[in-house]
């Protein structure tokens, strides 16, 4: 006997029969049938017979088979996959159509059904249901109310107009249910008067890009109704739900089932516009913040999730005169990288310093709280007889408590809890405040290379290195105060030799570059005396000279071509390390190179990429860009030289003239500041360094069809580049301290670590690992073993790759000990 699980040609025929002689209990084995032909119902699969069966046979059997079908939905509400295989039955065996013809709990099972979808196919359906639903004096359900309405909003089809008086009726529920948010605003609201139906109500007619003042106006006196801080109060928590999972997923939309429902984003954006019109307050300021950055969540295939709603809120924020307001705008501008929102926040921020009469980056200082910190990096505050401690560890707060008698306590006492319940929720906020801001200044700091940027001595002091929060970055860092470099150490600033330092005039950020080797490395030697862990490489920064290669080569770098790199992973790194770029996608069009402007050296860098692949569905993204890109030369040009463009399929790139204009020659490599060229090629290392496939420890076989072996390989145990080298030099400072010393060993290229099974050579530039006598590759996933011990001092953060090849160093040094079984399989 044919086991009909493998069979969807016997599998169909034994439907059929059952069919033919109308059997009640037929769902289960159609079904069956369904996973076997993945839910093909068309003419030329199995199930094309099975269809035209249904629909040929009595009106009595349709209509039970019908009722059945939506029983089986009701009944796989936690199966999405189970959802979805129910309704493309119904869907071809014209089932939606039978179920609105039956008595009302039918219907309403049939509606159920419908409201699960992104958006309905057939409007006129819709209207038909409203209408008899109507008819028989019963309202809508509000899941069935938000189908009609995203149908009306992000339907395509001809006839969607049909749903223009319907929609128009249309006024509750007053935000459309199945999102986190929503369904607390409505739970909210079913006990709350008619003035905060108005105040939602009103929200949801946002639908321009900025408020007016008519618009204004109806909010202020809505919101006065209600009470200024009664709104604030209720708002804040509806917002902070924005971007979790909905509440009942949507079926069948694929990467837009993820995006916000398009009738709550507006409503959301009036929710938004109505915050400015409240007495400012930090919550506020902190929630629309985190807004933004949760309406700029990416999706694959589909970008960020709603910028719709991340542009009102940096609106919002835009139009809050307060400190907390400006450094939200602060801190975002260093973080957001969405052209449409960064732009609203470049001209917020720019805005703000016209007022004030200062410099961009004067403002984006200025912005920076405290955040409650009484000294650099620390505050206490007394809670009764508790005393809870806020310190800067590093790039991350922490917060601890005390006892009366000033001893550590684990958890935060219950009197704390009690009694101090608001002072303890402000202590957490701030926590998190912290760490989102120690990142963002670091990396803003990190950015000052570039830009030139000096301070006067008495205004650094104050904004940098004695800044209760800034200052735990830039007490990290070296300085170059009138000329002399200088560290802060044991409670001040210090030279090379210790001698303090209490006044200058004028202070720089240092930079390897132009400074001689054996100062760099005695810099290093002070900061390890010290025990200061830099934020980001500084004293340790690689430093990339011409070669003679690009001194050939003349107007163009060849150093980081011929690499394989993730799209999207590189696109990411470009916008957080200030350059502009364009994903490349699978069409006929053009699209510039990578570029960073450097308009303080009137320079514009490029990186030329292009796509890679194209002829096969596995190179390519559902929403149709390129999973990889292939790099080509780095080239610098006048910053106002005609913009250059190549296709996206790869070719030659061109310099688009217009009126007219001549060419622009790229410039020789030897006319680049040095610190121009090292920043540069350094963000460019990253870039390849990150975004490699090379990188890929589960590539060993060339990827997708195995094209990509050789370069895999080549990369994966290549000579080291400038940023391997230097991290070579630094774990042979390292090595030397840990427990696993004795067992490790350099040599060219590699760590080499002997346990007790085999010895393993850790590549330094990729972390990829080969295992003795045959050169065996051995892939381990980084994740794999999160407890691995750590190496203790660091002389800077955010290396991952030093990290990974420590973490990779001590587990194989007691690979008797490994437990994971994908790796103790290969060995």
């Amino acid at each position: 006997m044919t086991d009909t699980t493998t069979a969807p040609d016997q599998q169909a025929r034994d439907v059929l029969g059952r069919i033919a002689a109308e059997e009640s209990d037929i769902v289960p084995h159609l079904l069956v049938l369904a996973e076997l032909i993945d839910d093909q119902w068309h003419v030329r699969s199995p199930g094309g017979p099975v269809v035209e069966a249904v629909l040929g046979s009595g009106q009595d059997f349709q209509d039970r088979l019908a009722r059945q079908l939506a029983e089986r939905y009701e009944a796989s509400a936690q199966d999405a996959v189970g959802r979805l295989r129910v309704k493309r039955l119904l869907q071809a065996f014209r089932g939606l159509e039978t179920l609105e013809r039956q008595p009302s709990d039918s219907r309403a099972v049939l509606m159920r059904l419908l409201a699960d979808q992104e958006t309905h196919y057939n409007p006129g359906q819709l209207v038909q249901i409203a209408e008899l639903e109507s008819a028989e004096g019963r309202e809508l359900p509000g899941a069935f109310v938000a189908l009609i309405r995203r149908t009306h909003l992000l339907g395509w089809r001809p006839g969607m107009d049909v749903l223009d008086p319907l929609v128009d009726r249309l006024a509750d529920p007053v935000v459309n249910p199945g999102e986190a948010w929503a369904d607390a605003a409505l739970t909210d609201l079913a006990g709350l008067g008619e003035d905060w139906r108005r105040l939602v109500a009103h929200a949801g007619t946002a639908t321009a890009a900025r408020p007016s003042a008519k618009w204004d106006r109806t909010g202020q006196a809505l919101v006065d109704t209600v009470g200024p801080d009664a709104v604030r109060t209720r708002l804040a928590p509806w917002l902070r739900l924005v971007g979790r999972p909905r509440t009942r997923p949507l079926i069948d939309t694929g990467q837009a089932g993820e995006s916000f429902d398009p009738y709550n984003a507006t409503v959301l954006r009036g929710l938004v516009w109505l915050l400015p019109l409240l007495p400012p307050h930090p919550e506020t300021a902190r929630t629309l913040g985190a807004l933004v950055e949760a309406s700029l969540r990416k999706v694959a295939g589909l970008g960020p999730v709603n910028p719709k709603v991340a542009n009102a809120a940096a609106l919002a924020l835009a139009r809050i005169d307060s400190e907390a307001a400006l450094a939200e705008l602060a801190r975002l501008g260093t973080r957001v990288t969405y052209k449409g929102t960064r732009k609203l926040l470049d001209t917020a921020l720019d805005t703000r310093a016209e007022e004030k009469g200062l410099s961009r980056e004067e403002v984006e200082e200025l912005a920076v709280p405290a955040y409650g910190l009484t000294e650099v990096g620390r505050t206490e505050q007394a809670l009764g007889e508790t005393t809870a401690v806020l310190e800067v560890h590093g790039p991350k707060a922490v917060l601890s408590w005390r006892n009366a008698a000033g001893k550590p306590v684990k958890s935060v006492p219950a009197a704390v809890r009690r009694d101090h319940a608001d002072e303890l929720k402000e202590l957490k906020a701030a926590v998190k405040d912290i760490d989102k801001m120690l990142t963002a200044q670091s990396e803003r700091l990190d950015r000052q290379f570039l830009a030139r940027r000096t301070w006067a001595y008495a205004a650094w002091r104050e904004r940098c290195v004695d800044h209760p929060l800034v200052g735990t970055l830039a007490r990290r860092l070296l300085w170059t105060v009138d000329g002399t470099t200088v560290g802060h150490a044991d409670g001040e600033l210090r030279t090379l030799d210790d001698t303090p330092v209490t006044e200058g005039t004028e202070v720089t950020l240092w930079h390897p570059v132009g400074h001689s080797p054996d100062e760099i490395v005695a810099w290093r030697d002070w900061l390890e005396r010290h025990g200061v862990t830099q934020p980001f490489k500084q004293a340790h920064r690689e430093v990339y000279l011409l070669t003679d290669a690009e001194r050939t080569t003349d107007t163009y770098s060849n150093r980081f071509a011929a690499h394989v790199l993730r799209q999207h992973q590189f696109h990411s790194l470009t916008a957080v390390r200030g350059w502009h770029n364009k994903l490349r996608l699978a069409v006929d069009d053009e699209a510039p190179p990578a570029v960073r402007e450097l308009p303080r050296w009137g320079l514009r860098a490029e990186y030329w990429i292009e796509g890679e692949g194209g002829d096969d569905h596995l190179d390519i993204t559902e929403s149709g860009s390129f999973l990889r890109l292939r790099t080509d030369q780095v080239r610098f040009y006048p910053l106002d030289a005609p913009p250059n463009s190549a296709h996206c399929y790869g070719g030659e790139y061109r310099m688009h003239l217009r009126d007219g204009a001549a060419p622009v020659d790229p410039l020789p490599l030897t006319a680049i500041p040095p610190l121009v060229l090292s920043e540069v090629l350094r963000d460019v290392d990253l870039f390849v360094g990150v975004a490699s496939v090379g990188n890929d420890p589960t590539w060993q076989d060339g990827g997708p069809g195995g094209r990509f072996r050789e370069y895999w390989t080549s990369y994966g145990f290549a000579e080291l580049n400038q940023s391997a080298q230097t991290r070579r030099a630094l774990l042979q400072r390292l090595i030397p301290r840990l427990a696993i010393a004795d067992r490790c060993t350099f040599e060219g290229r590699f760590l080499h670590v002997r346990g007790e099974r085999h010895t393993y050579k850790i590549h330094l530039g990729s972390s990829n690992i080969l295992m003795t006598p045959d050169d065996r590759y051995l892939c381990i996933v980084p994740g794999s073993n999160p407890s691995a011990p750590q190496a203790g001092y660091l002389p800077y953060e955010g290396d991952r790759m030093l990290a990974l090849i420590l973490s990779k160093a001590m587990l194989l040094a007691k690979d008797t000990e490994i437990t994971d079984p994908t790796i103790l399989s290969q060995l």
